[in-house]
């Protein structure tokens, strides 16, 4: 085995390891913030504190060891990239996920973004981030794969959703209702909405890392300006800057702040480097790990119930995680002649 083999398999390994220790960051994040949006928290006070506390954590790091990879020169294409991902990664994204998850569970908001890597797949296939040859079994594979990822998120999506304690009523439940909850609609458009913005968001970040190679750099400018957009829609919106009535102290208030700023830093600035690395695709594919967390997370914390229903959509996702991975393992192996001659099948 040479050198450069060995290398690539540590950095898959660390890759794959590192993905999903994310997606345990991201499922513990989502029952926080449902829990501090319950005690009167508004969803865009925390963006605000979440926003300003990874700046402060990631700007020291970001000086240390990326200041060579700084672009001498900020043009006009990249500030507009910059503002995009800001706007859209931090306060769309943020905004719309919150409000989604206030309006439903923990559980159903980190299910519904399993529906990113069917999105995200084909809008990196259009702009050529992604390889693809129809005729090549790994592609294929790819593609199925992430239609069982996106099938598994619906399923478990409606099965989980639907079948909350805490939500039914003391008087003999009616179905209609359970299922057709307006509440519950308009907290999954949100999150439809959600999902759209993220799906476009990390292609593009994929996208403006080959302008600006500094995955770290470009969390803590992002995580600055989207913070300062928030601020300015807020004030717009509501005529003030408040955090809404919380039932904490100020120590926990900045234990949080510190918190979340870690754990968003720490989180995209490693889907990043693993963009940077292995493209979009591959990082979209883990969010079916953070579904399952949080399902267990929610059914111990917060009283939600695992359905048949439910563990068959994680059946269904992570066996779809399975086949993208091989897939893009193998395509790691071969070359262009080889996808394109011995690998058809």
């Amino acid at each position: 085995m040479t050198g450069n083999r060995k290398r690539e398999i540590i950095e898959d390994f660390a890759i794959i390891g590192g993905l999903i220790g994310v997606q345990f960051m991201y499922a513990g994040n989502s029952v926080v913030s449902s829990y501090l949006m319950m005690l009167g928290f508004k969803p865009s006070s925390l963006i605000i504190l979440s926003s300003l506390a990874t700046f402060l954590i990631l700007s020291p790091f970001s000086f240390m060891f990326e200041r060579s990879q700084w672009p001498r020169g900020m043009s006009l294409k990249l500030l507009v990239q910059l503002f995009l991902i800001s706007f859209g990664g931090v306060t769309l994204f943020q905004s719309l996920f919150m409000k989604g998850i206030k309006l439903t569970s923990p559980a159903m908001a980190t299910a519904m973004p399993n529906l990113a890597p069917g999105l995200i797949f084909l809008i990196a296939w259009a702009f050529g981030l992604e390889k693809v040859e129809l005729r090549c079994k790994y592609s294929r594979a790819k593609i199925a794969g992430t239609l069982l990822c996106v099938t598994g998120a619906i399923l478990m999506s409606l099965m989980q959703s639907s079948s909350n304690p805490k939500e039914m009523p003391s008087s003999p439940p009616d179905h209609k209702e359970n299922f057709f909850d307006p509440e519950k609609i308009k907290g999954s458009m949100y999150l439809m909405a959600a999902i759209v913005v993220l799906s476009s968001n990390i292609v593009l970040q994929a996208a403006t890392l080959g302008d600006f190679p500094a995955p770290i750099s470009l969390c803590a400018i992002t995580s600055l300006i989207g913070m300062v957009l928030t601020g300015i829609i807020q004030l717009i919106q509501q005529g003030s800057l408040e955090i809404g009535l919380p039932l904490l102290n100020i120590r926990d208030l900045i234990g949080y702040s510190l918190l979340a700023g870690i754990v968003s830093g720490a989180c995209v600035s490693f889907n990043n480097w693993a963009m940077k690395k292995r493209g979009p695709v591959l990082v979209s594919v883990f969010s079916p790990v953070g579904t399952v967390l949080t399902v267990v997370l929610s059914a111990v914390t917060l009283s939600d119930t695992i359905t048949m229903g439910s563990l068959a959509g994680m059946f269904l996702m992570f066996t779809g995680l399975y086949f993208v991975l091989w897939a893009k393992r193998k395509e790691g192996f071969l070359n262009n002649d080889d996808i394109n001659s011995s690998e058809i099948a």
